[in-house]
């Protein structure tokens, strides 16, 4: 159809938007073809092209710098093999990404494969607007290299039309590849239009495509065996999920899926986008190009783009989606950036994206004159103890006069340094078959800087190990070359690249040929000054045989320094002298790779010796058979590669050398020795520091200025510095120095900071940034706001014969005596025939009472029976009483419990519906000071105690709540909101409270038998509990809402529950006295498994810390404190003899229990295996559950933070998430895994 120019560009416009509402179109993926700049695959059926990149490709844990493109709808990262090996057998053996595997065809000369490889800004900028929108947490989206395929119009192979090609089915579809400096992104493209079939012939089949990632084969663990690695299916190998390719997403934009395919220097897995539903008002995709010419439709080309028939569904049609309220948004869809209105005088690319305009001038400051990054903005990633300086093409940070490193770490200069970390590893020894395997050994170093030396010690190492690491000193003697000691002229590896650095290193031993390989990862230096390290050890150990000792010659080591590279070899000789007598000497081979970055925009030409010699001598080594430690200890120097030969020379040659170079100079640890003339030196304390030099004290700054944090902050003094830390509603400025009030979205609904009506008369819709929506409860009428009961008794719902009752938010009708119906329809005859509810629940537990049933001894508080009471026309006593246990309490015309009416002994409540009320500082709540507390339950009441780092602030501790007349089991403290919750089982109940004041919160009342465990997800906003009579472990959300039963099978005895947030994982005890057990599964309820079912007696109390990844637990049977890592390994005991333990609570790297018979909180040590404190409460009584109120949360993430779209429930789990349906539903939920 012929269209003139004007009126071409007016419906252009309409149609881009019509498209971008309904489905994606061909015209809404990147540019291409020639006038692109594309190139195009060779025509055929099976066509290959290798493609040089211009920058590494990540995929799974590999770099790329080649890739092949082929025919059949897949990007390789190796030469594919012949397409029978694959088409069909997916996985295939080789690695690739198959965004429309199957036997395709452009032979005809309609179909076309495009690439190219694509740096503009244009592109780059597009490919974080797709990124940024699938993964709304990630903020440091860089891209700095694209790889654009596209094929269109490609055929299925072996399917022929008239003959000239025109009515074939076709398909259009395209892969973006994104990449940075550390990983890579796969964006792909599915048009709605551009699917017309989807299955191609396969060996006379036809097999429906394959969508995924293949790493392909992968070799085994140190053998030459090969197996098939990770594939992430995309597709399944039905053809519903197919078509959900243009019908779906998991980036918020139908038929877009982006992908996280590679990671450095880590890789986990492949991760999928996190916005898996569509925004309401999709519209024209923020940020998305949509630029439109004068001129007619594209020609890709020579020759005319042919229009085909769209693919129409087979089996069934496509619903529209419901329209949802103009006004209410889920959370993800909300704008992360200003969207500003188009105006007719901008350029439509720049009038949508003001959130990116700074990433612009990151990449592209050749084009625009602003700098990429200056210290106005990035003050804060320098150390506190270094200046930040800008440069022409950015910033670098430049440690003080005094410290030294990096910029980015600075330590001072003088000061003892400490390392810790952890140790893994798969090792096998001497012709051992089967290797020995450890994971998170504790690691610790500590070195004299001003002398170079250094000592190291690793834990929990086995007998069958230990002997055979000897002669591994630089396993952490890699902080001795960080810290050696340095001659004139020479640095050592801190004051060059700093804290953060990546270590590997080759061990060859001879002559057995043993290999072995040392992974490091060092992160850099913590909140304590502490550098981090992470080690992993794969390989062959020749045998040391037990109770042999092994001394290591002293060696001397090349280092060779390069452009954000270091390495260096060495042999090392080592002597074995076994129990016999004998002396075995040994050599090993020793080759390392140190990997780092720099910072590229400092002009000035770092003056760095390019080979410098580490001399390593003094070296000691142990293995501690009965602690299982293994002790390294070493002097290290850095200078010449001539070398002075110390270890060579003999006394007075070491006197004519200055004591500042050769160590021997008596100054304290915490100082530095500054070289005079000849032998003269003096001794200056480290900065943080005061003394003579031979003695230095550390400064206490916090004590001697009081005001050196500033407002807002509170000091903590550390040796030899200080830190600041903002209090709680508090963060950092820009410049890391100034505390500024948090500014952040605040959903007013779960907090309870609207101004709603209260809960049983209005609903509160949380709708995004800190809106809210408020609205009346059925059986209610106003605004939200204020809303006032329907007397529906007025409207005459009931029959003639009947009494009406009224009651807040609905009605009761009851048959007059004489009549008998359900009080809408009413008929004369005896009232026998009908019993109201009323008298059906007080007959039947009267005769359930009659039965003399008999209960097993447990753990617990007895409460006998209740039985309501109903008056003369068979509806529920107003004010119901509970004789055996002295308690009243009101009830609805329903006979539920109105919540915080219950009364104690010779008290009766006034049973009227209380008035609203807001968030009121109760007297019954004592708020709790700032910092972290112990909070446990005794009879009535939950108390806290203040921590004073690991010591319990006894005359401090207090009633936090009183709660007369119940017993509360379990305790809880969800560290967002501040709020503690807790198990009552008088009531039953699940109820929550602020530390900082407020009403008492009633969330769960009914269908609650016994709840004695309560688990909080912080970060999925979710609440775990088990019943223990009713046998189930159950999920709601924080308000109580949403409720779904996770187990209700083999379980007997469940109580302690605890959650790990971070990997979505639950983990419980089950005391049965047949068979206790702990058990864990995904907090889905996916992956059940019992971690122990071996010597436990009655596992009360469990709790995990995330830190040390430890699961401890409290046995009552036993009488132990044990701990062991999540996997079920590594169990050991940290106390045993205890008495008769509850619950358990971990903090560093203290333990908490509370103990029935001891009626006591006490503190055990797990770093040293002993009991430490033990605090007595005021009132003896048993005490019951325990939890911690640290002052921050964890820095943590799960697929749930912004419920993962789900409509209703989000439930985590390892590196994914399950979207499920409370087991009451409104219709409206969608059940899914991700």
């Amino acid at each position: 159809m012929d269209l003139h120019q004007g009126g071409w560009l007016g419906w252009a416009t309409l149609f881009a938007i019509a498209l971008s509402v309904n489905s994606l179109s061909k015209h809404d993926m990147f540019d291409y073809g020639e006038q692109a700049g594309d190139q195009l695959l060779e025509q055929g059926t099976d066509q290959t092209q290798a493609l040089i990149l211009n920058q590494s490709m990540f995929f799974f844990d590999g770099a790329y710098d080649t890739v092949y493109i082929n025919t059949n709808g897949f990007l390789a990262v190796e030469e594919p093999k012949v397409e029978s090996e694959y088409l069909g057998k997916m996985p295939a053996s080789f690695g690739m990404i198959a965004i429309f595997l199957g036997d395709l065809d452009n032979s005809d000369g309609v179909g076309k494969v495009y690439y190219r490889q694509d740096s503009r800004p244009s592109v780059l900028l597009r490919t974080i607007d797709h990124i940024s929108q699938a993964f709304p947490q990630d903020d440091e989206i860089k891209p700095t290299h694209a790889l654009i395929i596209t094929w269109e119009n490609v055929a299925a192979h072996g399917e022929h039309g008239r003959g000239d090609g025109l009515d074939r089915k076709r398909n259009t579809f395209q892969l973006v590849v994104a990449s940075m400096a550390s990983a890579s992104y796969a964006i792909l493209f599915y048009p709605r239009e551009g699917l017309q079939y989807i299955s191609t012939p396969v060996a006379g089949q036809s097999v429906p495509v394959h969508a995924g990632f293949s790493q392909g084969l992968v070799q085994a663990w140190f053998s030459w065996s090969s197996s098939q690695g990770p594939y992430y299916r995309i597709a399944t190998d039905d053809e519903a999920s197919v078509r959900q390719l243009s019908e779906e997403t998991n980036s918020g934009r139908r038929g877009v899926w982006v992908y996280e395919i590679g990671t450095s220097p880590f890789f986990s897995s492949i991760t999928p986008g996190l916005v898996t539903n569509l925004s309401p008002e999709e519209g024209v995709a923020v940020g998305q190009v949509e630029q439109v010419s004068e001129s007619p439709p594209r020609n890709n080309g020579e020759q005319q783009e042919i229009e085909f028939p769209p693919y129409e569904h087979e089996e069934e049609e496509e619903t529209p989606e419901p329209e949802l309220p103009p006004t209410i948004y889920p959370v993800q869809y909300q704008p992360r950036y200003p969207v500003v209105p188009e105006s007719p005088q901008t350029t439509p690319f720049f009038s949508k994206i003001v959130f990116f305009q700074r990433m612009w001038f990151v990449f592209f400051s050749a084009v625009f004159a602003y700098s990429s990054e200056t210290c106005a903005s990035n003050r804060q990633k320098c150390s506190s103890f270094a200046d930040c300086k800008d440069y022409t093409n950015g910033y670098c940070c430049h440690c003080r006069p005094g410290f030294y490193g990096n910029g980015k770490d600075c330590v001072a200069e003088g000061k003892p340094q400490r390392m810790n970390g952890k140790v893994s590893g798969r090792v096998f020894v001497g012709n051992s078959p089967s290797p020995l395997e450890f994971y998170n050994n504790d690691l610790h170093s500590y070195v004299v800087a001003n002398d170079g030396r250094a000592y190291v010690a690793i834990s929990t190492i086995p007998a069958g190990l230990g002997p055979s690491l000897q002669p591994l000193s630089s396993l952490g003697g890699v902080i001795g070359w960080a810290f050696a000691l340095e001659q004139p002229g020479y640095e050592n590896g801190f004051s060059i690249i700093g804290g953060v650095f990546s270590r590997q290193a080759e061990v060859t031993f001879l002559p057995g040929n043993e290999r072995l390989t040392i992974k490091q990862e060092f992160k850099g230096v913590d909140e304590h000054d502490h550098l981090v390290v992470s080690t992993e050890l794969e390989g062959r150990l020749p045998e040391v045989p037990h109770g042999s000792t092994v001394q290591i010659d002293p060696y001397k080591e090349l280092y060779q320094y390069g452009s954000n590279r270091i390495t260096s070899s060495s042999n090392r000789d080592y002597t074995v002298s076994l129990l016999d007598g004998s002396v075995q000497t040994k050599t090993y081979q020793w080759r390392q790779t140190i990997t780092y970055q720099s910072c590229p925009n400092d002009e000035a030409v770092r003056d760095v010796q390019p080979t410098q010699q580490l001399s390593v001598d003094q070296i000691f080594v142990m293995y501690d058979s009965g602690n299982q430690l293994i002790r390294y200890a070493m002097s290290n120097k850095i200078g010449s590669i001539h070398g002075d030969n110390t270890s060579q020379h003999n006394a007075s040659d070491l006197n004519k050398q200055n004591p500042c170079f050769t160590g021997r100079h008596g100054c304290d640890t915490n100082a530095a020795c500054r070289p005079g003339e000849g032998v003269q030196f003096t001794c200056k304390c480290s900065t943080g520091f005061t003394g003579d030099g031979r003695q230095c004290y550390d400064i206490d700054e916090c004590r001697e200025t009081p005001e050196i944090c500033g407002s807002h902050a509170v000091c903590n003094n550390q040796p030899g510095t200080f830190r600041c830390e903002c209090v709680d509603g508090f963060q950092f400025a820009s410049n890391g120095k100034t505390c500024v009030e948090v500014d952040r979205p605040i959903d007013h609904c779960q907090r309870g900071t609207n101004n709603c009506d209260i809960p049983e008369r209005a609903r509160c819709s949380y709708t995004g940034a800190s809106a809210y929506i408020c609205s009346c409860l059925s059986g209610f009428v106003g605004d939200g706001h204020t809303c006032q009961d329907i007397d529906e008794c007025e409207q005459g719902r009931c029959h003639q014969d009947a009494v009406c009752y009224n009651a807040q938010g609905s009605f009761t009708c009851q048959c007059r005596p004489g009549f008998h119906g359900d009080g809408f329809q009413c008929a004369p005859g005896s009232p026998e025939l009908e019993k109201t509810q009323c008298e059906r629940d007080r007959e039947s537990i009267q005769v359930s009472s009659d039965t003399g049933s008999f209960s097993f001894f447990r753990p617990r508080p007895a409460v006998s029976q209740y039985i309501p009471t109903c008056d003369q026309h068979g509806a529920y006593e107003p004010t119901q009483c509970h004789g055996s246990i002295g308690q009243c309490w009101c009830v609805d015309g329903n006979g539920q419990e109105v919540p915080n009416t219950r009364t104690g002994p010779g008290q009766r409540p006034l049973s009227v519906i209380p008035p609203p009320i807001g968030p009121t500082t109760r007297p019954d709540v004592s708020p709790v000071a700032p910092g972290t507390h112990l909070l446990f339950a005794q009879s009535g009441k939950i108390e806290h105690i203040p921590l004073d780092g690991y010591s319990m602030n006894k005359g401090e501790a207090k009633a936090l709540l009183h709660l007369p007349d119940r017993v509360v089991i379990a305790v809880a403290y969800d560290c967002v909101e501040k709020m503690v919750y807790w198990t009552d089982i008088t009531g039953p109940s699940i109820s929550k409270a602020s530390l900082e004041g407020g009403d008492i919160i009633s969330l769960v009342t009914t269908d609650l038998e016994s709840p004695e465990g309560l688990a909080i997800d912080y970060l999925a906003r979710l609440m775990f509990w088990t019943d223990s009579m009713k046998d189930r472990i159950e999920v709601a959300k924080l308000d109580g809402s949403q409720r779904r039963v996770l187990f209700d099978t083999d379980l007997v005895n469940p109580r302690p529950i605890v959650a790990d947030p971070s990997y979505g994982r639950l983990y419980w005890a089950d005391w049965n006295r047949d068979g206790p057990k702990i058990e864990m599964s995904n907090m889905d309820g996916t992956d059940r498994t019992v971690l122990v079912k071996d010597d436990l007696g009655l596992p009360n109390g469990l709790t995990y810390d995330p830190e040390s990844q430890q699961l401890c637990w409290a046995d009552a049977g036993t009488r132990k404190v044990q701990c062991m890592d999540p996997n079920g390994r590594n169990r050991r005991t940290i106390v045993e003899g205890i008495q008769y333990p509850f619950a358990i609570v971990s903090h560093g790297r203290n333990l908490y229990y509370t103990d029935w018979r001891r009626e006591a909180v006490v503190a055990v040590d797990h770093t040293t295996d002993r009991e430490t404190d033990e605090f007595l409460p005021q009132k003896r009584s048993r005490v019951y559950g325990i939890a911690t109120t640290p002052t921050q949360c964890p820095q943590a993430y799960n697929y749930c933070s912004n419920n993962g779209g789900c409509s209703h429930l989000c439930l985590p789990r390892r590196s994914g998430f399950t979207c499920r349906c409370p087991d009451v539903v409104d219709g409206s939920c969608v059940e899914r895994n991700l």
